[in-house]
């Protein structure tokens, strides 16, 4: 019976943890926009927006490890939440996405969603 209940937990860790390898960056920056209340702002516009002046840096370099989500979309959930309060803390109202990743967590496969990114202050 052990062994049923272990080889149980090594398939479910492998279908659940892989998941996020089904995130490519195209699709990191399609959810995670829709599930944060603040603006996004995609890398290749910022130049753009910065010089026209119609998004102004307020801090960069955040980084944020989001808690454990039992699935690589709930990771995004979590990420997005505090996302959206470290703009609110920073007083402004979009961010833009300059890296994440997964990184290992513990011994049996769990994966941390870490995301890096700036804070900004955008007039549209």
């Amino acid at each position: 019976m052990k062994s049923l209940y272990t080889g149980l937990f090594f398939i479910l860790s492998i279908s659940f943890f892989s998941c996020q390898s089904l995130y490519t960056p195209a699709k990191m920056y399609k959810v995670l926009p829709k599930l944060t209340k603040s603006k996004s702002v995609l890398q290749s516009e910022i130049d753009s927006l910065i010089s026209t002046e119609k998004c102004k840096y307020i801090k960069k370099g955040r980084s944020y490890a989001a808690p454990l989500g039992f699935t690589a979309k709930k990771d995004l959930k979590n990420a997005a939440k505090g996302i959206d309060e470290w703009v609110e803390l920073d007083k402004g109202n979009a961010y833009v996405i300059t890296n994440y990743k997964w990184v290992p967590f513990d011994n049996y496969g769990s994966t941390q969603l870490n995301v890096d990114f700036d804070t900004l202050n955008c007039s549209e």
